[in-house]
């Protein structure tokens, strides 16, 4: 097992449920993403997504688009991001997911990226535009680095596709519980039972249930079907009205805390 998969297996002896909390790396620059890192680690966050910066993330909604701009405007490059995953585990083993975009897998070298990630001590990489289908080689070399490849199903994603999906996939199941882009949202959606009972007939891979958790309430109700939550925007929002404030990391590590712990009392 690599760090994901036993922090899954973990949550689930303990019959607790999993916080994974997302972030842009390098906003509003890579020390403040080491000292988020950890700080996240004692607030009580399970799994770590870091954001590599991308010019056009097509994917995310405006929050974490500005995100990736203060990342890309603060020089922070896939070899950056490396660099910060080793500072990070000198002191923490919270599992770490890479959240990338093909173009810059293609640029480093995907097989250069994926190795160099397994030596910094990344856990995981989450591709978001590379699908199932097209992904033979990656998840090969995956599986060779002892990395987790983890792939998304959407509320539109059909039944057969959802098989495929999660052959392919390891260590859990980022269920997207919207159509659209990131995004805080005023409600959660009405489809989520549904869809993640539909999900759970097929694997028994944790599932994992993110876009629009907007504050602790939401999350708690959200963690009654998944195994995890995933909160993304909320967070990447609140680093954003801290900047560079001394006290970015305490009240952000403060929110995280109060997400924790309103889905880990069940």
């Amino acid at each position: 097992m690599n760090r994901i998969e036993q922090r899954f297996a973990d949550l689930k002896s303990q019959g607790k449920k999993g916080l994974v909390v997302y972030i842009g790396a390098g906003d509003p620059d890579l020390e403040s993403t080491r000292q988020l890192a950890l700080a996240f680690d004692n607030a009580g966050a399970d799994v770590l997504e870091l954001g590599i910066p991308f010019s056009d993330p097509l994917a995310d909604g405006l929050v974490n688009q500005l995100a990736a701009q203060r990342g890309l405007d603060s020089g922070t490059t896939p070899g950056g991001v490396l660099e910060t995953v080793k500072s990070i585990r000198k002191e923490s083993e919270i599992p770490i997911v890479f959240f990338v975009y093909y173009n810059l897998l293609h640029r480093y070298g995907l097989k250069r990226f994926i190795q160099e990630s397994a030596d910094a001590g990344a856990d995981g990489i989450l591709i978001l535009d590379l699908p199932p289908e097209e992904s033979e080689d990656y998840s090969q070399l995956m599986q060779n680095a002892g990395l987790c490849p983890v792939f998304l199903i959407a509320p539109t994603t059909p039944d057969a596709r959802i098989q495929s999906i999660v052959e392919h996939g390891k260590g859990f199941i980022y269920y997207v519980s919207r159509e659209g882009v990131t995004g805080m949202q005023s409600s959660i959606s009405s489809t989520i039972s549904e869809m993640t009972g539909t999900i759970r007939q097929r694997t028994q891979l944790p599932i994992a249930i993110g876009f629009g958790i907007s504050n602790p309430e939401q999350a708690r109700q959200v963690a009654e079907y998944g195994d995890a939550i995933i909160v993304g925007s909320a967070v990447v929002n609140k680093i954003a009205e801290e900047g560079k404030s001394d006290t970015l990391v305490s009240h952000v590590s403060e929110f995280v805390g109060s997400l924790s712990n309103a889905i880990k009392k069940f």
